[in-house]
């Protein structure tokens, strides 16, 4: 199984809080998790896919992995993010999406309006 990680915004921290409340009232695709941390350091994303694994029956070591490989690789985007986030305030977290890489493309297929 493969995964990918992904920076994908900055949100109000009762925003985030709300978002997650109600994906858990709703049908969602499995394996796509939304992940919030105060800080934008490999440590603290480390921490907050800490539990993913366990959930979804995924290799704790690939999905360690995956993370690294995105801090590793993506130094601009990771800046961009670190500053969004410290010009947002305290009360702000970064957001990521961790997901299997097949559950993700069936979400995207759907968002375009395609049955496969």
């Amino acid at each position: 199984m493969k995964y990918t990680f992904d920076i994908v915004g900055v949100s109000p921290v009762l925003q985030f809080f709300n978002h997650q409340q109600q994906s858990l009232q709703t049908p969602q695709p499995p394996a796509i998790e939304y992940l919030g941390t105060h800080k934008c350091t490999l440590d603290a994303l480390l921490e907050s896919v800490e539990p993913v694994p366990l959930k979804w029956g995924w290799n704790t070591e690939q999905v360690i992995d995956t993370v690294v490989q995105f801090w590793v690789n993506n130094s601009e985007t990771i800046n961009y993010w670190k500053a969004r986030l410290t010009d947002a305030g305290n009360d702000n977290i970064l957001v990521a999406r961790l997901a299997d890489i097949q559950a993700l493309q069936v979400e995207f297929e759907s968002l375009l309006g395609k049955n496969w």
